[in-house]
């Protein structure tokens, strides 16, 4: 009747008492049960590595790290490279695992027996407050693997953790040398386009000597002095002209004076003035001693006629020297002086002129210069700008060669991170399944399970009333006494502690009315 009211602690232990034998019957004999079924699976043995990853042991500030991957993603990655095929038959192989042709079917039952998990081992120290505090974190991964023969999950347990191991040092002595090998590649392309525009901006310079941004200036200064130089080489040329048309106006003027007196040198002129001097010569001595200046002067005309006509004389007797003797007293000395300075002139005014033109043809092309510095400027910073962005891709592709270079012998030399199995495959002499123990608390949970299950559906079943607060659940009128029976005799003894009296109290009590 237990479905007709609330039940108390009271019930719930009186349940207990009735039903003990339905629940401990199952509870006892269901681990037995357990433990005998647990020697019908075959036992299968798991052999375990725990493989660590260290730090690299050079500073990360002089040497970047070569892996920076996620350690997940690289177990995941080293898991199934280790996995495949081409790693697997070798180990088959070297074990001898295979027979016959079932390599690939070897294959597949050491994928599906054998797992790897990342780990987290953290390393305790004290703290200057005495407490202990996490450290440092060295991450790691386990690898287990599940076989019916305890040597064999150990070989291929440590078989995998090897390739994984040598995987991973392949991979990080790949990834440095294939950096360095592209990073070489990408040097030398930064350096022929270096060493073109190194080139060209030769050429430009070449080209454009001069003209270039920080010789505007210069140009400048220089235009400005040659232009000072024409002024001053005009000023010269001008007054060298005027120097020139003064003695050639002189010259003219010597030329015409001493023609005039050429004309008078005649041998018949001559004689007459000669005859002439004489005469006043008489008659200057006929008034004046011989010191007096006139006489003096008549004698030296006198004697300067007489020589001339000697000298004429002695031509027509020898005309080669005559020749020679005229020419040399062709012309004076002053028109001779004359014409030579008239030349000197013409040398002036014509090296004047000379430098002149040579002086505006460069003002010329110094003005051409300061009219094409802007464009030649601004090609000349194009230039100069992808020289210093070559330049500067250059020394870092560089600097990232040297990098990778330094990164690769620290791999070689087993210096930078790497794994280290900290704990070998071990040869497990327990199996790993079945778990007996596990079995035999399975069945005891079982069995416990059933008998509280069998208890309650018996309980659920029993309509028999036991207590004052069951005949009140039942016919649903208050109870007004009750009669022990005197020498009641328990005829069988059940569980449910039913019997025949029993019953015929239940019927009387449901007779039982109300005063």
């Amino acid at each position: 009747m237990i479905e007709n009211r609330e039940l108390t602690i009271d019930d719930y232990l009186a349940i207990l008492r009735r039903r003990l034998k339905v629940i401990l019957i199952p509870t006892l004999l269901a681990p037995l049960v357990g433990f005998a079924v647990s020697f019908a699976f075959a036992p299968k043995y798991t052999s375990q590595s725990l493989v660590l990853v260290e730090e690299q042991k050079v500073p990360e500030g002089y040497v970047k790290p070569v892996v920076t991957q996620d350690l997940g993603q690289r177990v995941t990655t080293l898991e199934q490279r280790a996995l495949s095929a081409e790693n697997l038959r070798p180990l088959i192989e070297s074990l001898g695992l295979a027979h016959g042709n079932d390599v690939d079917a070897e294959v597949d039952a050491i994928r599906d027996n054998v797992s790897i998990q990342p780990v987290l081992t953290t390393a305790l120290g004290p703290t200057p407050t005495g407490r202990n505090k996490s450290q440092s974190q060295v991450p790691g991964f386990n690898v287990s693997f599940v076989a019916h023969n305890p040597r064999k999950a150990q070989s291929l347990c440590a078989g995998v953790t090897n390739i994984m191991m040598r995987e991973n040092f392949t991979d990080n002595i790949q990834a440095s040398q294939l950096t360095t090998d592209f990073l070489a590649r990408q040097v030398e392309d930064a350096k022929r386009n270096l060493n073109d525009l190194d080139s060209r901006l030769a050429n430009f310079k070449k080209q454009y000597l001069g003209q270039l941004p920080g010789d505007e200036d210069n140009n400048l200064k220089i235009l400005m002095g040659m232009n000072s130089q024409l002024d001053a080489n005009t000023q010269t040329l001008n007054r060298a002209q005027q120097d020139k048309a003064y003695t050639e106006s002189l010259l003219a003027q010597q030329l015409s004076a001493w023609k005039s007196s050429q004309t008078s040198t005649s041998p018949q002129s001559l004689q007459q003035q000669l005859t002439t001097l004489q005469s006043q010569l008489i008659t200057l001595q006929a008034h004046y001693t011989d010191d007096y200046p006139d006489v003096l002067k008549t004698k030296r005309d006198v004697a300067e006629i007489q020589k001339k006509l000697d000298e004429i004389n002695a031509a027509a007797a020898n005309p080669t020297s005559a020749a020679n003797d005229k020419e040399n007293l062709a012309e004076p000395p002053e028109i001779r002086q004359l014409r030579l300075q008239i030349h000197q002139y013409e040398q002036v005014i014509s090296q004047a002129t000379r430098d002149q033109q040579k002086l505006q043809e460069q003002i010329k092309i110094f003005q051409s210069r300061v009219a094409l510095s802007p464009s030649v400027e601004e090609e000349y910073k194009q230039l100069t700008r992808d020289y210093d962005t070559a330049q500067k891709f250059y020394d870092d592709q560089l600097a990232k060669k040297k990098e990778s270079e330094t990164q690769a012998a620290m791999v070689r030399e087993q210096q930078g991170e790497q794994m280290r199995v900290l704990n070998a495959a071990d040869l497990p002499e327990s199996p790993s399944f079945p778990n007996r123990l596990l079995f035999a608390g399975g069945g005891l949970a079982g069995g416990l399970a059933l008998g509280l299950g069998l208890a309650l559906w018996l309980e659920l079943r029993d309509t028999a009333l036991r207590t004052e607060n069951d005949v009140q659940a039942a016919i649903g009128l208050p109870v007004l006494g009750q009669v022990p029976w005197v020498g009641l005799e328990t005829a069988e003894k059940n569980g449910n502690r039913k019997t025949k009296s029993g019953l015929r109290k239940r019927e009387e009590e449901k007779e039982t009315v109300e005063v």
